[in-house]
């Protein structure tokens, strides 16, 4: 199984490139991770932005492959534990398909893209930067990978 993470925004801070990198490094093995970043639609004085939404919608689904089990991160989707994690990802995996994480704009996601999700998660109530919701995404799927395979890393 792979996973892709499709989100919309571009030029992450050297930080953040570096600890994505790093997770993504670290699930290469169990858990292939693909990163592709859209262009966010334009916003702005005399910009509409429910169009923006529209456009980053439309960029997010032409980006999926068909056959493909889709998670969109929103606030409103469900919360999960990091174990709660490892078992959806255990249920994934059983299910033979790849996997898309999504991340909308700053105005979230067009609900073209929240209908095509298969499943909604919420990081919890905080608000996080989009850049940041990438590097917690990675660690917590890599702590999910790590639970499955008993490996220290996650420990209680």
């Amino acid at each position: 199984m792979r996973a892709r993470l499709i989100a919309v925004g571009e030029r992450m801070p050297a930080w953040v490139a570096e600890g994505f990198a790093e997770y993504r490094k670290r699930l290469s093995h169990d858990l292939p991770l693909e990163l592709i970043e859209l262009k966010p639609g334009t916003r702005g004085k005399g910009r509409d932005d429910a169009r923006a939404i529209q456009d980053e919608g439309t960029a997010i689904l032409a980006a999926l492959p068909r056959d493909i089990h889709v998670v969109a991160l929103d606030g409103r989707g469900k919360t999960w534990s990091s174990e709660d994690l490892a078992a959806q990802l255990e249920k994934w995996r059983m299910s033979g398909r790849d996997l898309a994480f999504l991340i909308g704009g700053p105005d979230g996601h067009a609900p073209e893209v929240i209908a095509r999700a298969d499943q909604q998660w919420s990081l919890g109530p905080l608000t996080l930067p989009h850049m940041l919701v990438r590097l917690v995404l990675a660690e917590q799927l890599y702590r999910a990978t790590t639970l499955l395979s008993g490996h220290p890393y996650h420990r209680t």
